[in-house]
């Protein structure tokens, strides 16, 4: 009994030891060791006469679907899935773990985020951080150079999740990649195609793409002054402008990362630039820009791409933007993320981004990393945000279904009003006896009577109500 109330106390001790680094906002490392601790306490004392006590909670970061939900998440995937098909792409899977060597040395600043397993049975293992990685580890171990294939499937990192804007511990990716030797831009031209065919389909709003190299960012770093040895940390701070603004950027850039005040501010002169191919070309009469190579190189690829883009018909939803970095290590050409835009408050304004659904780029050096004699397959790629796309799709559904055994007409369209649904569909046994369907708007509160067969299609005219699980 007295053993029983010391390990007690020594719960209770380091209980508070954990309440108290928590309130002290320590590192989640040194807290996740003394939970860790705090459990371990706990799992010695063992049940305690049946009144053991359970939280019932996913764990942080993660979430459950309910039946409701994943049919939203089907329908999304479905539409995602027919264009990859459509592209012509193959489906491959990969573990969900992956040597911790594998997956080290790849994401720059991110790394820290991967998950890293204990040691089971004399191999280091990781959760899969994305699922770039896995694929080019896939191709040079089965000495592939050629392949269009598509992935969909769950990765781990070890971030601060905000579960609201669809951001995730636990979350699926949708990825589509073309590895091989093409005519230069090409393929770049057939993905951005492709986050353009599937983000119009799923309806979820306006969107921009914005593109960018990372030869002209590496070029643009070295003309600007950025020691070599800071490129790449200096790339993730520019890569934050689409959260926070220049000054905040610039304040990361001088005070935590050494840089020099004049350094940063030419570096602003160019990032804050953004527009088509004619920036592209009056960055080519650039007289430093123009005169480094790797710079020279970028905006050439470029110039072709908006080309392609033309011929597309998509160049009017791409953005060429000097601040976007996409901070992971891998990639060494081209880069793009489409953000969706929320509508100016005032005639004349622009549109604001109101958050990343998709983004990609060229990654040509990667499967060299694995092949045993270095051989390099050219690869390019698209990654679509699925979760947030998720929770946009979740919110416009909400309260679509009045549960209740019957309702009153009236209560019913009241019902509407308050949810915002914009038409309702009245059957009674008249509308049956004429093969009709009584079509009421909820706002004007007018009623016409429509034939079956032609429903769907004035529903589609009067509505641009997107996906419906209907």
């Amino acid at each position: 009994m007295a053993e029983r109330a010391a390990l007690e106390e020594l719960v209770r001790l380091q209980g508070e030891r954990v309440r108290g680094l928590k309130q002290q906002k320590a590192s989640a490392e040194q807290i996740e060791e003394e939970v860790a601790k705090l459990l371990k306490l706990k799992a010695q004392l063992g049940p305690d006469e049946g009144k053991q006590k359970f939280v019932l909670k996913t764990p942080k970061g993660t979430r459950d679907y309910s039946p409701r939900q994943m049919a939203v998440r089907e329908k999304v995937f479905d539409v995602i899935i027919s264009c990859f098909k459509r592209h012509g792409a193959e489906v491959i899977d990969t573990p969900v773990f992956e040597l911790k060597e594998t997956l080290t040395g790849k994401y720059g600043e991110d790394s820290k985020l991967i998950y890293d397993l204990k040691d089971q049975g004399g191999e280091l293992l990781s959760l899969r951080y994305d699922l770039t990685v896995p694929f080019a580890r896939y191709l040079a171990m089965n000495k592939l150079t050629n392949i269009k294939r598509y992935h969909i499937a769950k990765v781990y990192r070890r971030d601060n999740p905000a579960m609201t804007r669809g951001r995730y511990r636990e979350f699926y990716q949708c990825d589509f990649d073309i590895a091989g030797q093409f005519d230069p831009m090409i393929p770049d031209a057939e993905c951005l195609k492709i986050m353009c065919e599937i983000l119009s389909s799923l309806q979820i709003g306006d969107f921009l793409v914005k593109v960018n190299d990372r030869r002209i960012l590496d070029g643009m770093f070295a003309i600007c002054g950025v020691p070599d040895s800071k490129f790449r940390t200096i790339c993730s701070s520019v890569d934050k402008l689409d959260k926070v603004s220049w000054e905040e950027v610039k304040n990361e850039m001088v005070g935590e990362k050494g840089l020099a005040p004049e350094v940063a501010d030419r570096i602003g002169d160019y990032v804050q630039q953004h527009g088509g191919v004619s920036l592209v070309e009056q960055l080519l009469q650039d007289p430093e820009l123009s005169q480094n190579k790797q710079a020279l190189e970028g905006l050439g690829d470029l110039k072709l791409l908006f080309e392609y883009l033309i011929l597309l018909g998509i160049a009017d939803k791409i953005s060429f933007d000097l601040s976007l970095a996409r901070g992971l290590d891998y990639y060494t050409g081209v880069i793009y993320e489409a953000v969706l835009l929320q509508s100016p408050a005032q005639a004349g304004e622009e549109p604001l981004g109101v958050g990343s659904v998709a983004a990609g780029g060229r990654y040509d050096g990667l499967v060299g990393m694995f092949d045993p004699k270095g051989r390099k397959v050219p690869c390019v790629g698209l990654s679509i945000g699925v979760e947030r796309i998720f929770s946009i799709v979740e919110q416009r559904l909400e309260a679509e279904l009045l549960y209740k055994k019957n309702p009153k007409l009236l209560n019913q369209l009241q019902y509407c009003e308050e949810a915002g649904i914009p038409l309702v569909a009245i059957i009674g046994e008249q509308e049956l006896k004429d093969g009709v369907i009584k079509l009421r708007s909820v706002a004007s509160r007018e009623e016409v009577d429509i034939r079956r067969e032609d429903l769907v299609e004035e529903i589609k005219r009067r509505t641009s109500e997107p996906l419906c699980t209907c």
